[in-house]
């Protein structure tokens, strides 16, 4: 009898050590889960109409997510009406979710430099006013190096034939635009601004960055 009391109390002992190693390893697994969700990144961009940005950014391979906003002014929690009057400090930009293992923050630029002009100040076009202006709002010291890094080489590459002027300033808040603002292109490609401005940019973005497009997209 003594022999079985001392063969159960062994036999607890290893189970609730093998109960605690699978419970140390499922919560190194969701750590690690965790840990892999928050390495994606953020990015903040002014080029004029949001509506142009988003289109082009979704179909970017390493892009999550795109939200169309508002950023870089004084006024909170603005409507689209309130930024359109100019007063409010803020730009229309998107803000991008990216993931850097397959898209770089210096790639992501690359793209946003040559895909609106950024030697027009406070316009795109048609599109007049600070709302329009060429931005980008960073988020990390690292962002801004690389934002300066990359704008220096596209001006020295003379991509474009005037000196650039997109303003590099740090973010501060983001503030989602309405939600018919939101997928704008993907729902309404057929309306005249996207046929007659969005598609030649896609266009452009289409043929310069071909092999960095999601396949659904090409």
């Amino acid at each position: 009898m003594k022999n079985i009391f001392i063969f159960i109390i062994v036999l607890c002992g290893v189970l609730a050590a093998q109960n605690k190693t699978l419970a140390t390893n499922m919560a190194g697994k969701i750590a690690k889960g965790k840990s892999m969700e928050t390495k994606l990144e953020k990015a903040t961009l002014g080029a004029g109409c949001f509506w142009c940005v988003e289109a082009i950014y979704q179909r970017l391979e390493g892009v999550e997510k795109v939200e169309s906003g508002y950023s870089g002014g004084h006024v909170k929690d603005p409507s689209y009406e309130d930024v359109c009057t100019g007063r409010t400090g803020h730009a229309e930009v998107i803000q991008v979710t990216f993931d850097p293992k397959k898209l770089s923050f210096k790639e992501l630029l690359e793209v946003f430099f040559r895909t609106h002009d950024p030697t027009t100040l406070n316009r795109q076009g048609a599109d007049v006013g600070t709302q329009y202006r060429s931005a980008i709002f960073y988020h990390t010291d690292e962002q801004k190096k690389i934002a300066e890094q990359v704008m220096n080489e596209t001006n020295a590459a003379k991509i474009w034939d005037n000196p650039i002027v997109t303003e590099i300033s740090q973010f501060i808040d983001f503030y989602k635009a309405e939600e018919y603002h939101q997928n704008y292109y993907n729902e309404n490609s057929y309306k005249p601004y996207c046929m007659m401005v969005i598609n030649p940019k896609l266009s452009k973005f289409r043929k310069e960055f071909s092999g960095k497009l999601k396949k659904e997209t090409k």
